[in-house]
Parts: structure tokens; C-alpha cells; sequence
């Protein structure tokens, strides 16, 4: 990672936090040294929001920082107004800090007679006045590719490898599993840094929450199991990962993801025994939902990285540079 920003060139930069990433912002701002941006984003009785700038942002390179997580809409809608009230208060350029891109997993028509929501969510972010987006382990990279505007993408790998590297002793043999064909790459550069094995579970999703898992390509017997996805929304996927190889032999599984998502019965199916620990980045709020996995659960933050990301796009400097070690995404 990189040194400290240089606070002396930051004096032009304000960061807003949406509803969705307070608690983000505040770790931003506490890395770059910057008071938070101040405004006020209020609810109508009806449900329509405003957003009310307390800063004047004439001429200043703004970021505003909002996954759109549950409830995924409100969030959405906020962003789009953030960015109109930014534009109309003459801000120089205004990039999207969105941690958690929702509608992600609409990048592709599987079938006939349905949208592709995550290109239409492109779409209203750079028509509501965006200059460049940034995100965190997209749940498809070429979404990037979605956007008419710059997008940097970030990879969280790297606060989840420091993490790991630091109690890599207590995780004894270790085994990188891929949950799906399609995460193979990630394990493998996880399997890398960590020096652990690499083994793969071929998946076959029957629904939007309902998945069966298959085969297991490689050996987990009597060995500490790691699985890192980008997210963990249902749990299924995870869960019955965790059955499977626990059935081959491996002492004790870890879950771990960027986003964690954590709907519908996900809290419930994780707090089961099949998992021993769950690892997730704070892109979005927890909060009490996830009381019952208390003990089992640990947060990483990804403020630094973010923070280091959001010095270097107003200083014109590449964000390549925070990953020069590997597991970084442009």
C-alpha cells in the first residue's frame, strides 16, 4: 500500500456519504485527514428525498460514497439525487465511490425477455451527472465496460490477504476451494499469496436462491478450508460448498466475501455448524441482523484502501499503484 496522502494537495477535495456508507466515509475521511462533507439527505412523508449541500463545492472534485445495498431502490435513487444536487452546485467533477454495486448479478440476458439491469443502472449514473465511477469486486468485471465514464475497479483481495497472512499460522494446511468454476482465478491467486492448495466445487444455480453443488476437484482431507466469493447474498451457494467438503474430510471451513450481503436466510444458514468462521469486508452496513452469528463473524474494512484510491483519483495518479504486489484490479 501506499503512504500517507499528502494532505496539503487535498485542500480542493470533499467527500459526501450517502445513507448506505456513513460509517465508510467516516474511516475516508479519518485516512485523508479531511473533515467529512457536510449534508443532509431527508425523507418527504410521501417518501421522496432531498439532499441539502451545507458545503459549497464550486470548482471541487467530489466524491460521493453509496453502495447501493437492501433496500437496494432507495439507495439507488438517492445516489441519482446526490449527483444532480453535486452537478447543480457547479462541482468540478464528481466521481461515485459505490462500494457494493447492486444489480450486478443483471449483467447478461440468460434468457429471453428479460433486461439488463446493470447496464441500466450505468446508464442513470452517468446521466444523473457522474465523471467517473468507483467500485469494489464488481460481480462481473466487464460491467466496467457498461459505464460511457472512467471506472476504477478495486480488488478487496488485498485487505483480505493481510488479514489472513497475519493468522496464517493458527489456519495450519491450508486449502483454497472455488465454489464455482467461475472464482477459480481468484482462488487461485488467494491459494497463492497464502500458500495453500487449490481445490474446485463445479456448481449448477437452479434459481435465483436454490443451488446444487457437484464434484470436488482436488483434496481437502484433514485441512483448514477457505472459500472467498465476491459475495454472500443467500448463502446457499457457501453452505452447501461447506457440506460437501466437510464430507471429503476437511478439518473446519471459513467463509469469506467482500460483500457481505447476508438476505433471506443467509444469517440462519451460516450460523450453522457447517461454517466456523465468516470473513467479510464493511462495503455495507451489517448491522443487528447479523446478531446470531456473533463470535463467528469478522469485519475487515476497506476504508484505507478506498481512502488511498480516492487521494490518488484526485491527484491524477494510477490506482494500479496501490496493487504493484498483485490481486489488484484496473
Amino acid at each position: 500500500m501506499t503512504s500517507k496522502p499528502d494532505n496539503s494537495a487535498l485542500s480542493n477535495l470533499r467527500v459526501f456519504a450517502g445513507r448506505s456508507s456513513g460509517h465508510l466515509v467516516t474511516e475516508i475521511c479519518n485516512h485523508l485527514g479531511l473533515q467529512r462533507g457536510q449534508a443532509q439527505t431527508e425523507a418527504f412523508p410521501d417518501g421522496e428525498l432531498i439532499v441539502r449541500l451545507e458545503d459549497d463545492v464550486r470548482g471541487r472534485d467530489c466524491f460521493v460514497v453509496q453502495s447501493t445495498c437492501t433496500p437496494v431502490n432507495d439507495h439507488l435513487m438517492e445516489l441519482l439525487i446526490w449527483l444532480d444536487c453535486l452537478k447543480r452546485a457547479s462541482a468540478a467533477r464528481v466521481t461515485v465511490v459505490t462500494p457494493y454495486f447492486g444489480y450486478a448479478r443483471q449483467d447478461r440476458k440468460d434468457k429471453g425477455r428479460v433486461p439488463i439491469t446493470a447496464k441500466l443502472v450505468a446508464n442513470l449514473i452517468t446521466a444523473a451527472g457522474a465523471d467517473r465511477v468507483l467500485a469494489i469486486d464488481l460481480h462481473a468485471a466487464q460491467i466496467q465496460g457498461f459505464f460511457d465514464i472512467p471506472v476504477d475497479h478495486l480488488s478487496a483481495m488485498p485487505v483480505f490477504v493481510d488479514h489472513f497472512r497475519a493468522h496464517r499460522a493458527e489456519l495450519g494446511e491450508l486449502c483454497l476451494v472455488s465454489p464455482d468454476v467461475g472464482n477459480v482465478k481468484v482462488a487461485e491467486d488467494m491459494a497463492n499469496a497464502l500458500g495453500g492448495e487449490l481445490a474446485i466445487i463445479n456448481k449448477r444455480r437452479l434459481s435465483g436462491s436454490a443451488v446444487t453443488t457437484g464434484h470436488l476437484i482436488g483434496s481437502v482431507e484433514g485441512k483448514t478450508v477457505l472459500m472467498f466469493d465476491d459475495m454472500i447474498t443467500t448463502a446457499g451457494t457457501i453452505v452447501e460448498a461447506s457440506k460437501l467438503v466437510a464430507d471429503k474430510g476437511a478439518k473446519r471451513v471459513i467463509a469469506a466475501a467482500t460483500h457481505g450481503v447476508m438476505v433471506g436466510p443467509a444469517v440462519q444458514r451460516l450460523a450453522g455448524p457447517s461454517i466456523s468462521q465468516v470473513v467479510v469486508s464493511n462495503t455495507l452496513p451489517l448491522g443487528e441482523r447479523v446478531a446470531p452469528l456473533q463470535g463467528k463473524l469478522v469485519e475487515l474494512s476497506v476504508g484505507k484502501l478506498l481512502a488511498q484510491a480516492i487521494d490518488r483519483i484526485h491527484r491524477n495518479l494510477s490506482i494500479s499503484e496501490l496493487f504493484k504486489d498483485g490481486g489488484g484490479r484496473r
